[in-house]
């Protein structure tokens, strides 16, 4: 496979096979991010990609999911997605499931009539990075979309029979945003109502412009306990049918999971345990992306 690094995938698509469509984040104005900064964004061509799909098939065995890198494939003309996925399921025909990154400035620039063509290509999950559902925390990182946006979004991918995984940074507000970072997005979820859910809390790499945010005395990060009681507020507030949450992320000083609402009590409970003894929290040096 013809990589440009550095390369990512989400935690649950660790064996899946990686294939760049993209290259990099066609965003890449996040203050949090530093993912993709060091890549210039453009769209791989179909020879590109293609032979990628060929060296796979030739490579490897059983091969259960796809997922599309890099940072936002859906970002591409629908036409040549709808390749991509056609040569992947002729290629692949044991494939379970194909997944993406997708970004809401992309999807709200397709159509419902593509969103559902891509889905009947292949596209069955879409991993969603709402982060926060407050608006002043998204203006401030430049997300570059406001909450009503973000369920718009979410509203047209669940619409065209793409299940969602949701994205939340624990955090990501600060000490001065905390209480609106938490309510707001347990009622932005809530409203998106997402299969899967995830909580990562903030980590700061030195070359973001949060980072210099930090150093000059804007931007005060949580401690571990207020990461916690944000996670608490969070919970507390949210209202799903059937969502399966984890916050077992690398980043999080505590790991829970369970599914939502039914473990809403127990996870609730392990937290409050969490807050009473700082010995169940992760050392700051076991943190990684």
């Amino acid at each position: 496979m013809n990589y440009e690094t550095p390369l990512y995938r989400p935690p649950s698509e660790a064996q899946s096979l990686i294939l760049q469509a993209t290259i990099g984040c066609s965003h890449n104005a996040c203050t949090f991010c530093s993912m993709y900064s060091k890549k210039q964004f453009r769209v791989r061509s179909l020879k590109e990609v293609y032979e990628d799909i060929y060296w796979a098939r030739a490579n490897f065995g059983n091969v259960r999911r796809i997922f599309l890198a890099d940072g936002d494939a859906l970002s591409m003309e629908t036409e040549a997605l709808l390749a991509i996925l056609n040569k992947l399921t002729d290629s692949f025909p044991e494939a379970e499931r194909i997944s993406i990154y997708a970004g809401p400035k992309n999807i709200l620039a397709k159509t419902e009539q593509e969103l559902v063509a891509i889905r009947q290509a292949g596209i069955k999950l879409a991993y969603f990075g709402l982060e926060s559902g407050d608006a002043e925390v998204l203006q401030t990182v430049k997300k570059g979309v406001t909450p009503q946006e973000m369920i718009e979004a979410a509203s047209k991918m669940r619409s065209a029979g793409i299940e969602l995984s949701l994205t939340v940074i624990l955090g990501l507000g600060g000490k001065e945003l905390s209480g609106k970072h938490a309510l707001h997005t347990a009622e932005v979820v809530s409203r998106i109502d997402p299969e899967y859910l995830a909580a990562l809390t903030l980590m700061v790499e030195k070359s973001t412009p949060l980072a210099a945010k930090i150093a000059g005395g804007e931007f005060l990060l949580l401690s571990p306990r207020e990461v916690l009681l944000e996670l608490k507020m969070m919970l507390t507030n949210l209202e799903v049918k059937h969502c399966l949450f984890r916050s077992n992320h690398a980043s999080n000083y505590f790991a829970s999971g369970g599914l939502l609402p039914v473990d809403k009590g127990r996870l609730l409970a392990e937290i409050e345990q969490a807050l009473g003894d700082s010995r169940l929290l992760k050392n700051e040096y076991l943190r990684g992306l």
